[in-house]
């Protein structure tokens, strides 16, 4: 199996602040997503720019995924912004309001052009209802396009919906975008959870996400990693369950028989295959 690389947490960090630039390297979170977007007011954007893509280009964050979000494509720092992050060279690129394949050949290209390596990877936001209805063109677009991020804000603000318990006005989307992305082999993240006081709801939300089949949630408080990294990691009866069915599994091969039975249930290939995905990710979450 493939070494997974967790992406349980994703933290917003505002690019326009040296002190949270700062904090971040304290910061237990899977990665970072260094904001040049909403963050950042429109006079102090050349400076964030240059403040994140020094940061991100330090080594300073350990084993952290550092990303940087450029502003949105219609907008007159873009373009300067994918200059700056290619030369960079962040784990990847954070692109808002991704709405179609046409616009990933245009970032891929325009990240060439700047002389991005091939480790700096394209992180495309679906958070308008064009891009629900092409998540799976936009996540097939390009080998370089790795992981969509949900963008629950902007999506809620489109629909006309309301943030209720459960996300009821919002399932058909984030569904969508979960089929796109199992349907091309990508890593999904979850939008983010605005009350940052709320702590049961954030867990109740992580937990829901977690159930659906996200790999991890984005995040806007540091607060809010601990109990995300926790829900998002296999519990110990998770990993438990795993290697006992693969124990079982392997025993039956070697014995020549059809059936495997653990804990009362019927263990076929998809079971075994999940469980090594699990003990993959808690391996993963360990070091």
């Amino acid at each position: 199996m493939t070494e997974l690389k967790p992406r349980r947490s994703v933290l917003y960090m505002p690019g326009a602040n040296e002190r949270a630039l700062e904090k971040a390297k304290t910061i237990p979170a899977d990665a970072l997503i260094l904001d040049l977007e909403d963050a950042v007011a429109p006079d102090a954007k050349e400076a964030a720019r240059e403040r994140v893509c020094a940061a991100a280009s330090s080594g300073d964050y350990g084993s952290r995924e550092v990303t940087i979000r450029v502003n949105g494509l219609d907008t007159e720092w873009h373009d300067a912004d994918l200059r700056a992050a290619a030369s960079a060279g962040p784990a990847a690129v954070v692109v808002p309001k991704v709405n179609s394949a046409a616009e990933v050949h245009n970032i891929e290209r325009a990240l060439e052009l700047g002389g991005a390596p091939d480790h700096t990877k394209i992180w495309a936001m679906v958070e308008t209802p064009v891009a629900m209805l092409h998540a799976e063109e936009i996540a097939a677009a390009s080998d370089r396009l790795t992981v969509l991020v949900m963008g629950t804000n902007d999506l809620a603000k489109e629909l006309h919906a309301e943030f209720v318990p459960g996300r009821g006005p919002l399932l058909g989307g984030l569904s969508l975008c979960l089929l796109a992305a199992r349907a091309t082999g990508k890593v999904i993240l979850d939008g983010v959870y605005n009350d940052v006081k709320d702590l049961e709801g954030f867990e109740a939300e992580c937990e829901q996400g977690r159930q659906y089949g996200f790999d991890g949630k984005t995040l806007i408080h540091p607060a809010q990693v601990e109990p995300c990294n926790r829900i998002f990691a296999p519990s110990e009866a998770e990993i438990d369950r795993s290697r006992r069915i693969i124990e079982a599994f392997e025993e039956a091969q070697k014995e020549g028989r059809g059936v495997v039975t653990v804990d009362g249930r019927m263990i076929e290939n998809l079971h075994v295959d999940n469980a090594r995905r699990v003990l993959a990710l808690a391996e993963a979450v360990k070091n």
